[in-house]
């Protein structure tokens, strides 16, 4: 028998039992779409993560005294706390001595400030951020128009700013911000630049960020924080390709190692991060979700997989006659074999795709409430499929066999 032929008379089976078989296919799409939902709603925040992350290009990586993010660190907090702050003479000393590196920027930051022009006042949520003139370059945050500081603005903490895209639109709706003075926390600051537009997908704003000199920054906001601690400086660097990047990495190691002071043979008391790194750490940290789901879908599919071996042997049964009346015309045990496990990985497989519909769909809800875009997980939408043809082909094999098995002679007496 031809398996076109074959494949016509499964169709022909699934549809003249439709309840049946709906109800069976309940099972399969239930065990594959809560795999598919939860490898979708994590692929749709990871990528939003990753697209967060990617504010480092490919050649820069960052220094800083406290672990990066919170991705499943095991850390020890209280030795963190007592390490020394990574300072702005760190990041001139990489700047000075590490060869491989083309840009070194060093960041302070303060956040939930107000800034106001003339009767016009943005929120408490600002943040302000204390840089050198790297800051746009290794943050891949540009200017929209206006200028950057310099060093020379630096040097003497010159009261500049470059303002976000959506303070200048909330302060300056009609005018234009540059040579105007804005305040903050009662001091006023000259608007020199304005960054581009930047959206974020996870709830931050790129465009509430005010850009100020670093010297400016200790100023005005001094070196400790509320708590009392010393603040640490975020360094940036960027290499001079990203095939020395490595080599960038360990070069500034070193020397930030000598001049912290830290013994040959102790760990950093710093840490350092690319974008590579990062994304590493998310995916280690959704992996027990992955597995989890995997696991859960799995045991959904084999108590599926036993509903299918039940209602094939009925089906079995109910057909005997049909059985005979075919083997009667001549058909060989191979193509009765072949026609009822093809009926059951057919029912596998079409609970399958509408597990994976109704998978991505839910996962994809998230959408509705966020800015984060729409993914499809090709990968595990395949994976789903194949394992419902592994399903389909082991829990309906035995009901095959034993159709394939029936004596014609039998068959056709069986009432």
């Amino acid at each position: 028998m031809k398996r076109r032929e074959a494949l016509k008379m499964a169709f022909a089976a699934l549809r003249t039992n439709k309840l049946r078989s709906s109800l069976t296919l309940v099972g399969i799409i239930a065990g594959v779409a809560s795999v598919i939902s939860v490898m979708t709603a994590i692929s749709v925040v990871q990528g939003a993560i990753e697209q967060e992350l990617s504010v480092l290009g490919t050649t820069t990586f960052q220094v800083q005294k406290y672990p990066p993010g919170d991705f499943g660190n095991d850390v020890d907090w209280r030795e963190i706390r007592q390490r020394k702050p990574v300072t702005v003479e760190n990041a001139n000393a990489v700047r000075e001595r590490v060869k491989n590196v083309d840009l070194v920027g060093a960041e302070l930051w303060q956040g939930g400030v107000s800034a106001s022009y003339r009767n016009e006042r943005t929120n408490g949520r600002l943040s302000v951020v204390g840089g050198t003139p790297e800051y746009p370059d290794n943050n891949t945050h540009y200017l929209d128009f206006g200028r950057n500081i310099t060093n020379e603005d630096v040097a003497v903490g010159r009261s500049v700013a470059v303002i976000g895209f959506g303070i200048a639109e909330q302060l300056f709706p009609f005018i234009d911000p540059i040579g105007k003075e804005i305040e903050i926390l009662g001091r006023d600051y000259q608007v020199v630049g304005v960054f581009g537009e930047k959206k974020s997908s996870l709830g931050g704003n790129f465009d509430n960020y005010i850009l100020i000199p670093v010297s400016r920054f200790q100023r005005a906001f001094g070196m400790r924080q509320a708590d009392g601690s010393l603040r640490s400086v975020n360094m940036t660097v960027r290499a001079r390709s990203p095939e020395v990047l490595n080599d960038a990495i360990e070069e500034t190691r070193a020397v930030l190692r000598v001049e912290r002071g830290v013994p040959p043979g102790a760990d950093d008391d710093f840490y350092y991060f690319t974008n590579d790194s990062m994304i590493k750490q998310v995916d280690h940290a959704t992996a027990g979700v992955k597995v989890g789901a995997f696991v859960i879908g799995i045991i959904a599919l084999l108590v599926a997989g036993i509903g299918i071996m039940n209602i094939m042997l009925v089906s079995v049964t109910e057909r005997t006659r049909e059985i005979g009346v075919r083997k009667a015309l001549g058909a060989r045990r191979r193509d009765i074999l072949w026609q009822f496990l093809l009926e059951a990985i057919l029912l596998c497989n079409v609970g399958g795709a509408l597990g994976v519909a109704t998978g991505v769909a839910l996962g994809n809800v998230l959408i509705l409430f966020t800015s984060f875009e729409v993914s499809i997980p090709f990968d595990w939408a395949v994976v789903g499929l194949l394992f419902c043809t592994v399903i389909g082909l082991v829990f309906g094999l035995w009901p095959a066999l034993r159709a394939s098995r029936l004596p014609p002679i039998a068959a056709l007496g069986y009432e």
